[in-house]
């Protein structure tokens, strides 16, 4: 948890804000997960900071969620074409991918669980993607496009 608490600070996610009068945050949970060895012991836990963006509103906390998604055809193909040419193929994973996004809604969330004072009246207010924003896909996208595109790639 704290690692990932560290990645979304540091990625300056959000600002911690007054909740506006007339808005509703939506909520955040933890999830867990244990990652395996290919011999089956344990390698790492893993927590992840997640909105829960079904209680995001239409046209309020999210605009437009289309993203393009690649088909399993078109990936067949291209590897088909690098075999054929003698192309180098390499693989790239990004870590938390989702939070380099920028959002330009107004989405307001929780404080997460465990991190913050229960006491506490303040919200986070989102400059970056979450993962679980109906937005996220699309945020990812658009920063992808826009780094591949600013490095040459057409």
């Amino acid at each position: 948890m704290n690692v990932e608490m560290e990645a979304l600070l540091r990625n300056q996610t959000w600002n911690v804000v007054d909740l506006p009068a007339n808005r509703k945050p939506i909520g955040c949970k933890w999830v867990y997960k244990i990652k395996y060895k290919a011999n089956g012991e344990i390698e790492r836990y893993k927590a992840r900071l997640v909105a829960k963006g079904y209680n995001q509103r239409e046209g309020l906390d999210f605009g437009e969620t289309f993203s393009p998604v690649v088909k399993m055809v078109t990936v067949r193909c291209i590897l088909s074409l690098a075999v054929q040419n003698g192309w180098m193929l390499y693989q790239l994973d990004v870590n938390n991918a989702f939070l380099y996004g920028s959002i330009t809604e107004d989405v307001y969330m929780t404080l997460p669980e465990g991190y913050y004072s229960k006491n506490d009246n303040k919200v986070c207010k989102l400059v970056k993607s979450l993962y679980g924003l109906k937005q996220a896909p699309r945020k990812w996208n658009e920063k992808l496009t826009n780094v591949l595109c600013d490095v040459g790639f057409v």
